[in-house]
């Protein structure tokens, strides 16, 4: 099962899950020491230029899940590992920074990885 948290909400217990950032960058404000995560898989997020463009316009964001599905299929190995790491691990937490929390490509990450069989 993979789940979804903000980073600046997220606090740690291993009964939460297998925690991987999926952010390209580090979440501002916060150490690297203080987030204990099990993986940064920061090639899964969305390129520089597609981020970018987005900045989080709920306006774009139907072009924007089009566009991010289209890098995800071209990234496939990335997609295989968490399905790995899924069948390794009870629960997925993928961390996020995104203030939005209705617009953000960790749920167009999650929807894409809950099709995949």
């Amino acid at each position: 099962m993979i789940k979804l948290q903000r980073v600046y909400d997220y606090e740690e217990h291993p009964e939460k899950g297998y925690a991987i950032l999926i952010d390209r960058l580090w979440p501002r404000g916060v150490k690297k020491t203080d987030l204990q995560v099990d993986e940064w898989l920061k090639d899964i997020a969305p390129s520089t230029a597609l981020r970018k463009w987005f900045s989080h316009d709920p306006a774009k964001w139907n072009d924007f899940k089009k566009d991010y599905i289209s890098e995800l299929k071209s990234n496939k190995e990335l997609l295989h590992r968490i399905k790995e790491l899924e069948k390794e691990h009870a629960t997925i937490l993928f961390l996020y920074a995104a203030k939005d929390q209705e617009h953000n490509h960790a749920i167009v990450l999650k929807e894409i990885l809950d099709k995949w069989k």
